[in-house]
């Protein structure tokens, strides 16, 4: 057979397209803002992770020109090598003291964070406990680990106990637990507390990805771990600078020796090019500005509880109960790949881009538009965006590609 036979086959795309459905790599010819102009038409932005709307900020533009002009636009080698910056280590001390651990390494995206940590902690001998609903980059360090995976149901706490139980028992190695702090599709916060009474319980190892808690959970914005107060009980921190820190790249925060082992010992670190000066810079400021302006948090939880608010008041919508009114990610119920894209494409059109979340993400039939939002948006906007909402919702009541998917 020939390699390339299944992408000669595969349809789906074409398909979506011929409809006008095709949800994906839309172009944006502005800054991405809060109100963005997406293929030649204004939209009000509510699928971006910049929560603390920092992306466009004038400081960290500047702190990334700064950069850039200092430094050059590349490094042109890995960190291991000729590619550490001074700037490099002053954004790794910063992050250990912002998230209150003893060191921190940053990698050039937070996908290859995840993999370098995984991988490089964990071999044959041990066992990876992962909650099912964890973002793709954990799926991807386990496989690339040698140690054993296995799957726990999404927050039950009482299936990890077993889990825990069960291979605390069995295993010749050690036992990580791995899971979201804020869980990227659906907002829900894991249950850190009963993470931790079972990790020191069985002796396990504690991992959290925080990507989507660093600046949206804490009093001070510094995540899962702040906001219930476990800091110290938390091993690992594992943080992205795509969404809060209005950069790319990642860290890892934990006790020295461990984050040593991982910079001499993780693969996807070491033959990997160093984040790029202006990255770094930007990440830097955007820190410093979070530390700063502490109001950005306290205003990025007044608009998750108001939207979620006006949102569940509007007819034909369901929401997913996230258990939290703080996360500022509010998923809508669609049902069906089918009434998903509709609902997607006629909200695009009106002036509103939300992000289809379709399967392998979701069920078949479990599938979601994804608003999330920034900690700059005006109630203005928020209330524009929320009657066309309502009013798309409304139209689409009784389509028949939506029959059983809308109350």
């Amino acid at each position: 057979m020939d390699l390339f036979k299944r992408c000669y086959e595969y349809k789906r795309v074409e398909e979506a397209k011929a409809m006008g459905i095709y949800p994906y790599f839309r172009a944006l010819s502005s800054a991405p803002d809060n109100v963005v102009t997406m293929e030649g038409g204004r939209k009000i932005m509510l699928g971006s992770n910049n929560y603390l709307g920092l992306t466009t900020d004038r400081r960290t533009k500047d702190a990334a020109i700064a950069a850039v002009e200092q430094y050059g636009t590349g490094c042109s080698g890995s960190r291991f090598l000729n590619g550490t910056l001074t700037i490099h280590l002053e954004l790794e001390r910063a992050l250990a003291d912002f998230l209150q651990k003893d060191d921190c390494i940053i990698f050039s995206t937070g996908f290859q964070s995840n993999l370098s940590i995984i991988s490089a902690i964990t071999d044959r001998n041990d066992v990876i406990l992962t909650d099912s609903m964890n973002h793709a980059s954990i799926v991807d360090g386990t496989r690339l680990s040698f140690a054993r995976t296995i799957k726990y149901r999404h927050n039950d706490m009482e299936d990890l106990e077993r889990l825990l139980k069960k291979h605390a028992e069995e295993t010749r190695g050690g036992i990580l637990v791995i899971t979201d702090g804020v869980f990227s599709m659906e907002g829900e916060i894991c249950n850190l507390p009963e993470i931790v009474r079972l990790k020191k319980k069985y002796n396990a190892r504690l991992l959290i990805d925080d990507a989507h808690a660093i600046g949206v959970l804490g009093d001070h914005g510094r995540g899962t771990a702040e906001h219930f107060g476990l800091t110290e009980d938390v091993d690992l921190i594992m943080n992205t600078f795509s969404k809060t820190l209005a950069s790319l790249g990642g860290c890892v925060v934990g006790e020295t020796k461990v984050i040593e082992y991982i910079r001499h010992t993780a693969r996807p670190f070491i033959f990997s090019a160093s984040i790029p000066p202006a990255q770094v810079a930007a990440a830097r400021r955007s820190l410093e500005i979070l530390i700063e302006e502490p109001w950005r948090v306290a205003r990025l939880h007044e608009i998750a509880a108001y939207m979620r608010e006006k949102l569940s008041a509007l007819p034909h919508i369901r929401l997913h109960d996230s258990g939290n009114t703080l996360v500022p990610i509010i998923p809508i119920k669609t049902g069906t790949v089918m009434c998903t894209l509709k609902i997607a494409n006629e909200l695009f059109a009106a002036g509103v881009y939300v992000n289809s979340v379709l399967p392998p993400a979701v069920a078949e039939e479990d599938c979601l538009l994804r608003t999330s939002f920034t900690a700059t948006h005006t109630n203005e906007q928020l209330d524009e965006a929320a009657e066309i909402i309502g009013k798309v919702f409304t139209e689409f009541a009784d389509d028949p590609f939506c029959a059983g998917c809308l109350p």
